[in-house]
């Protein structure tokens, strides 16, 4: 049964949900309830590659980044529960000189905020991830740090720990309407009961603009397929397989049990919410395999699936607060899963009018309107 109050409701049940819910309980906000139209973690959250990491080019995003990194590798802790966290580092393959040129200069800012990422040359990088052809690679970046780990154990994690303190977790639970007032908002009407409320938290990822127009609040955030693709068992696989990126045609690959995960983005792909499979994204993963990492040609894929990433006009995302108490967490353009106890611990403070350990504010949806971009280099 759905509460008929509460204190704060919020919306999207994925990583970003659960531990924005998680923070708020642990912070004493009684009345928490978190509402999912589906199961937790059965939107982008279920379907991200898992890949964790501080090697941004946007300062705060680095904040975020490194945060995270801190909070996954004591999850076992607080909140409790085993991740898989496996910090095998990622690799950037750089193969353009203003490519190198730029991460040279995100190092450096990285180093000062305290993250070990460093330059490597490119016979490092072939050493470091074997798989792969240096054809044409001019340069290389790596942190020690970065790794990847399970989505769903980490929504898991939070989810039962936020019940323990106290919050409400309601699947199958969809939102209709939010109703306000000259005062603010007044309720949240759902598929299964109204629950009065003076403050909504949007966490609902590529599903964000609807909830925020019914407040009259413009969250640019657009729907974009990314599709990602597990091989069969890979014999002499090495134990350890950096997250290795090529930076110039995006495509990836991490260990993944016994084989590997690999994806690539799809500059064909048109937007909106495509959630079923295709293969047409296939040859193009098939020319840049061929051209970073010849020899995974012959493997056979064993599995794949379709995701949402939750994009916005700058690949940044949208954190802030409009009038009326209603707070977002959203846009997260590919990076949502890495930032989410970062971004939890942030909406939280937002929420109880403290100053955050991370200056979030150039990160309000309302830069788009002042024409204030930030645009993030280091997105894959």
């Amino acid at each position: 049964m759905t509460p008929d109050s509460a204190e704060v409701v919020v919306v999207g049940g994925g990583v970003m949900g659960v531990s924005i819910a998680f923070h708020l309980a642990e912070a004493g906000v009684r009345d928490v309830v978190l509402v999912e139209r589906d199961e937790l973690g059965s939107g982008s959250t279920s379907k991200a590659a898992g890949g964790v990491r501080a090697q941004f080019s946007d300062e705060v995003n680095i904040r975020l980044g490194a945060r995270s990194l801190e909070a996954f590798a004591r999850f076992g802790d607080r909140p409790g529960q085993e991740i898989d966290l496996h910090r095998t580092g990622y690799l950037f393959l750089l193969s353009d000189p203003d490519a190198v040129a730029a991460f040279e200069r995100n190092v450096v800012l990285q180093n000062g905020l305290g993250v070990p990422s460093r330059m490597l040359e490119v016979a490092e990088a072939k050493a470091m991830s074997p798989l792969i052809s240096t054809d044409g690679l001019l340069a290389a970046t790596y942190s020690p740090d970065d790794g990847h780990c399970t989505p769903e154990s980490v929504v898991l994690g939070y989810a039962t720990a936020a019940r323990r303190l106290g919050a409400v977790l309601r699947t199958r639970t969809e939102v209709l309407d939010i109703e306000s007032d000259a005062g603010g908002i007044t309720a949240v009407v759902t598929n299964r009961g109204t629950i009065r409320t003076s403050t909504v938290v949007c966490a609902a990822g590529a599903w964000s603009r609807r909830i925020g127009g019914l407040v009259g609040v413009d969250l640019p955030v657009t729907p974009l397929r990314r599709q990602v693709v597990c091989t069969e068992p890979i014999p002499d696989l090495a134990p350890v397989v950096p997250f290795t990126i090529d930076f110039a045609s995006s495509f990836y690959f991490h260990r993944e049990g016994r084989g590997l995960l690999m994806g690539m983005s799809d500059p064909e792909q048109e937007p909106g919410f495509h959630l079923d499979r295709s293969d047409e994204w296939l040859p193009r993963l098939g020319e840049a395999i061929g051209v970073r990492a010849p020899g995974l040609l012959d493997v056979g894929v064993a599995s794949g699936w379709a995701g949402l990433y939750e994009v916005t006009p700058d690949h940044n995302a949208l954190i802030g607060e409009a009038p009326g108490r209603f707070l977002y967490a959203t846009g997260f353009s590919g990076h949502g899963f890495l930032q989410g106890p970062a971004v939890g611990e942030v909406v939280r403070d937002l929420y109880l009018g403290r100053e955050p350990e991370i200056d979030v504010s150039t990160l309000d949806a309302n830069r788009f309107a002042a024409n204030a971009h930030r645009p993030e280099l280091n997105t894959v």
